[in-house]
Formats: C-alpha cells, sequence, structure tokens
C-alpha cells in the first residue's frame, strides 16, 4: 500500500467548494477518502460534492456553535474523522489607513477565529482516539508582505494562522494529532485572475516569482494529500511553503 493512500480516511474541507477547496477535495478523493466539503454557498457546494462524488454540509466557520454542531454531524454519520483541511478564507485590499474596524474584523474572523474555531471543534474527537492530521491552508502572505497591492490585515490573519499551527502543534504532538500549515503563493483562481488584470499588480507579482507564473489550483492538493498521509508521519508544526520560489528572496 502506497503511504500516500488514504482508504478508510475521512477528511473535512472547509471552504471546499471551489477554487484551490475544490481541487483540495478533488486529490482527497482520488486518494480514497471520504470528503465532506463544508462551505457556505449551499448551492455551489452541492454542486462541487456531486461531481466529486463527496459529502456536502452547509457551514459558516463564523459562527462556532454552528461548527460544533456539523461537525458532530459528520462525526456521527462518518463514524470518525482523520482529516481536517482549513482552507475558508477571505481577502480585501484596503488600505491600511483605510481598513475599517468592520473589514478588519470580518477578515479576523473568517481567516483566523474560523481555523480556531474548526480546530478546537474537531480536536476533542481527534484527540480522543489518539489520531488525526489538521492542515491549515495559510500564504506566503503569513510569510512576507506582498506588493503593490495593499493587505495588511489579510497578511496579518494568515500570520496568525501559522502561528496558530505551530501552537497547537506542540500541545497536540504528544497525543497523536498533527498539526501542519501550506503557505500557498499566487494561485490562478478567479480572484487572482482579477488581480492580474491590474497591470502594475500582473508584472510585479510575474517579476518576483522565480517560476514566472501562478500555480494552478490542482498543484496545491498533493501537498495536502502529503500532510494527510502516512507519508508525513514523523511531520507537525510546518509549514509547507507551494510559491513558486516567491519567498526566497
Amino acid at each position: 500500500m502506497s503511504a500516500f493512500d488514504l482508504q478508510g480516511k475521512v477528511c473535512i474541507v472547509t471552504g471546499g467548494a471551489q477554487g484551490i477547496g475544490y481541487a483540495i477535495s478533488q486529490d482527497l478523493v482520488q486518494h480514497g477518502a471520504t470528503v465532506y466539503i463544508v462551505d457556505l454557498n449551499h448551492e455551489v457546494g452541492e454542486k462541487a460534492a456531486s461531481a466529486l462524488g463527496a459529502h456536502f454540509k452547509t457551514l459558516n466557520v463564523t459562527d462556532s456553535d454552528q461548527v460544533n454542531a456539523v461537525f458532530q454531524q459528520i462525526i456521527q454519520e462518518a463514524g470518525q474523522v482523520d482529516v481536517l483541511v482549513n482552507n475558508a478564507g477571505i481577502v480585501r485590499n484596503t488600505p491600511a489607513e483605510s481598513t475599517s474596524d468592520n473589514e478588519w474584523n470580518l477578515i479576523m474572523k473568517v481567516n483566523l477565529d474560523g481555523v480556531f474555531a474548526c480546530c478546537r471543534a474537531i480536536s476533542h474527537h481527534m484527540l480522543s482516539r489518539g489520531s488525526g492530521s489538521i492542515i491549515n491552508i495559510a500564504s506566503m502572505s503569513g510569510i512576507i508582505s506582498n506588493h503593490p497591492q495593499p493587505q495588511a490585515a489579510y497578511n496579518t490573519s494568515k500570520a496568525a494562522v501559522i502561528m496558530l499551527t505551530k501552537s497547537l502543534a506542540g500541545e497536540w504532538a504528544a497525543r497523536g494529532v498533527r498539526v501542519n500549515a501550506i503557505a500557498p503563493g499566487y494561485v490562478a483562481t478567479p480572484l487572482t485572475k482579477k488581480g492580474m488584470e491590474t497591470e502594475e499588480w500582473r508584472k510585479v507579482w510575474l517579476d518576483t516569482i522565480p517560476m514566472g507564473r501562478l500555480a494552478e489550483p490542482e498543484e496545491i492538493g498533493p501537498s495536502v494529500v502529503y500532510l494527510a498521509s502516512k507519508a508525513s508521519s514523523y511531520v507537525t508544526g510546518s509549514v509547507l511553503t507551494v510559491d513558486g520560489g516567491y519567498t526566497i528572496w
């Protein structure tokens, strides 16, 4: 059996209905996992789950009571959860001096509080079983400060996700639960493609990426499979950067 095989594993992917989340869900299914896509968009989520042979639950990660309830439903239906992928997130390109309290709080609520709520909700189950893998989708923006676009709130939220990952990994390692993060660079999602329409952004982005191109969503999924599988059994508290070399400069 391959070390990357996920037969018999149950995985939850937040924000799994489209973009990077969809590609991650697809890879997990292809490696034999039973996948539950949880997403705020019911219509798109149902369609994605149907296309992949996955399951779907509507979930707003900013509502911790809802997170607890939905995760408990999944545990009851599937009997177990082996892998949690915290992928749901938002970005706003607002100059820091113009960022309102509401915008700042919303970004933190989704990108950081939502990740913590999901980690906490699944931790009781995983810790009681003595096994589990949590994979937080951070960003290279948690390691460097992007330019020329302004996004201080987003960068801060992703840096916090990286530190949360390390902190949880330290707390739970001895009890069998691994916690790692993936830090993607620019990925060719609809939002990033829209950013590429701004000439200044496009030039700076491509000039700064040593590989000279955006990643495709499908190039992120294999890293998740690695961290979800036995292939990474001795890996915890790590941040796997998948950025075409952007952060080496």
